[in-house]
């Protein structure tokens, strides 16, 4: 019989089995296929789905976006101030309103216990487009990068460097469990995955033959890797003052040159976005003119290098949320 997701909400991976995440990357490929050759692909025409973001987004935004409106529905966005859940109105109330007008809804913000209860209380499918937790649409877009450069992800090497305990790297570590990879949290013990997710990502690793690693040794953890991967040393939501603390204990764990080498040649490099690889940004010249760093969790050569894939991946974020929400709203 098929795989049927139809109905589902999709807040974490741990929700969902190898062959469900394997159609939903089947699905997104081919989604991709008829963007890429301007097949017209409306299907999900006079549904309408709300974004509700706590936290501002330009990759999550965009995408869901462009996706729904691919799929001929109509999509309304609630930024952080344009919605009273939590304030006038509770959450449970919200999520009962909200149901009633909409056939889906997308909640990027902070705990995960809200994007759960969304999900209990207003009847239609809800997507988490991150959280504190997890970040689940993202791993997809990532595998999807992968499967396009190597095929079979069976196996392969994925090294996350940083802040293991972020909710990027506790999806990585989930989906790689989910789907045979090997994955390694490479990070100063302060900030390696939290016992509790790494002990539930073993039991899964037994089914499907995955790989889950800790290792502080960046030189170690980087031999022969298939992937390299990092992200921003301080999350949306910490307060400033963690950042000198962070810069001590992470600019070790920064993916340069030297670092990329210690991997295959064929390796490729992945960020979910954004990144301070320069002092472009606002955040980037007040680090500084207050630390020094001219880069922080990646260096340039490496973000615009030939094994850079951190933009087909951020494309690919808009098929594999396509292929989500059609799977789960059909």
């Amino acid at each position: 019989m098929g795989v049927n997701v139809r109905g589902r909400s999709f807040l974490t991976l741990l929700d969902y089995t190898p062959a469900e995440i394997n159609y939903l990357l089947k699905l997104s490929a081919e989604f991709k296929r008829m963007k890429a050759n301007g097949e017209p692909h409306k299907y999900l025409e006079g549904k309408n789905i709300v974004l509700l973001f706590e936290k501002t987004s330009t990759r999550t935004r965009c995408s869901f976006e462009v996706a729904g409106r691919d799929l001929g529905m109509g999509v309304t966005y609630l930024d952080p101030g344009s919605s009273q859940m939590g304030k006038k109105e509770s959450l449970r109330d919200t999520a009962y309103v909200l149901g009633r007008l909409y056939d889906g809804i997308e909640y990027r913000g902070y705990k995960q216990s809200v994007v759960e209860d969304l999900a209990k209380y207003s009847g239609v499918p809800v997507w988490n487009g991150l959280t504190d937790d997890f970040h689940p649409t993202q791993m997809l877009a990532d595998v999807l990068t992968i499967q396009e450069e190597f095929g079979d992800v069976r196996g392969k090497k994925m090294v996350f460097f940083g802040d293991a305990r972020n909710n990027v790297a506790n999806s990585l570590m989930v989906v790689s469990a989910k789907l045979g990879m090997h994955f390694v949290a490479c990070a100063p013990k302060e900030q390696m995955p939290a016992a509790d997710l790494a002990a539930k990502c073993r039991e899964v690793a037994k089914e499907t033959g995955a790989v889950i690693e800790l290792n502080e040794s960046v030189e170690e953890a980087a031999k022969d890797a298939d992937v390299l991967y990092t992200d921003i040393w301080v999350s949306m939501g910490e307060p400033d003052e963690i950042w000198a603390k962070r810069i001590e204990l992470l600019q070790p764990y920064q993916v340069n040159a030297k670092v990329m080498s210690y991997a295959k040649p064929n390796a490729i490099f992945l960020h979910c976005l954004p990144s301070y690889h320069d002092r472009n940004t606002i955040v980037g010249e007040e680090i500084y003119e207050k630390f020094g760093l001219e880069a922080m969790e990646v260096t340039d050569e490496v973000i615009y290098g030939t094994q850079s894939r951190c933009f087909d991946e951020a494309e690919n974020r808009m098929h594999t949320i396509k292929a989500v929400m059609y799977a789960t709203l059909k």
